[in-house]
């Protein structure tokens, strides 16, 4: 199994992951991104150009597009990749869940679909997706929000948010259905995979030190700043439930919610050929 990841150091601190086969080109695509620069509020497809450019010159066959989750930091580029590649979407069955907070947040008409018809497939835990000559294994592990998936494939684990570098630590959970008990579990149940079990995570923060991307379950049992394997639940509840009280709201948060809850879907312009985004003004 081979795994390339996209990194976006600069702007949303996020990773995307191309994992395929080398023998039979089969692949999946993790967490794409679309990206947005709020001083002109323009759209770039340079971080999926990047992916078709690889998945062409592989001569890969992608079988999936993976979301982790509603991403609340930045856009997903899953509905501008599938028009480049004709590959099939999926996320979390309860992004009906988030589908039905949001629609409310943005006023969105009555017929906005909640039902998650926006993506190809919703998948539960435990559900096994097909891509070709390898499985991707599905595991709810809510709390960041109750749509988080993380997708086991082979020795390696795609968290998404739920786990980050042991030293930047855990997702928030003060989201709308957050819940930071639901995490701990989520958490727990990664760390019942064997140690070497190799973790990739979602977003890094780095500050001083380089960018990383991978740890294992091993370096997070023993280090991970918020969740180490010997902490209890109420404590680390306690911590957690402190700890984000004092969090500010991400940058793209309106733009990212409105438009991923659509499965990234740009909305249509309107009679002058202009698109348009809502921000609801003192909502926070």
């Amino acid at each position: 199994m081979k795994i390339h990841a996209f990194a976006d150091e600069e702007n949303t601190c996020t990773i995307t992951y191309v994992v395929y086969d080398p023998a039979s080109k089969d692949a999946v695509v993790i967490d794409p991104l679309l990206e947005l620069d709020v001083i002109p509020w323009r759209t770039s497809m340079e971080s999926i150009d990047r992916v078709v450019e690889l998945i062409h010159r592989e001569a890969l066959q992608v079988h999936w597009i993976l979301d982790t989750h509603v991403h609340a930091d930045h856009i997903s580029g899953a509905a501008a990749l599938k028009k480049r590649i004709d590959a099939p979407m999926a996320i979390g069955a309860n992004i009906c869940r988030v589908q039905e907070i949001f629609k409310g947040t943005f006023n969105l008409p009555a017929d906005f679909p909640t039902d998650g018809s926006q993506f190809d497939r919703l998948l539960e835990d435990g559900d096994v997706l097909q891509a070709g000559s390898f499985a991707v294994n599905v595991l709810s592990t809510p709390g960041h929000t109750p749509a988080c998936c993380t997708y086991h494939i082979g020795n390696n684990l795609f968290t998404g948010d739920v786990l980050f570098m042991p030293d930047i630590g855990v997702a928030r959970c003060d989201f709308p259905d957050g819940s930071a008990r639901d995490l701990y579990r989520s958490v727990k149940r990664l760390y019942d995979f064997p140690h070497e079990t190799r973790v990739y995570i979602g977003h890094d923060y780095p500050g001083g030190r380089p960018f990383q991307y991978q740890t294992t379950i091993a370096e997070s049992k023993a280090f991970n700043t918020d969740l180490p394997a010997s902490l209890d639940e109420a404590q680390f509840v306690k911590n957690i439930q402190s700890r984000d009280c004092a969090l500010p709201a991400p940058r793209l948060l309106f733009p990212s919610l409105q438009l991923n809850i659509n499965a990234g879907e740009l909305p249509e312009a309107e009679n002058n050929d202009v698109a348009y985004l809502k921000v609801p003004l003192n909502y926070l």
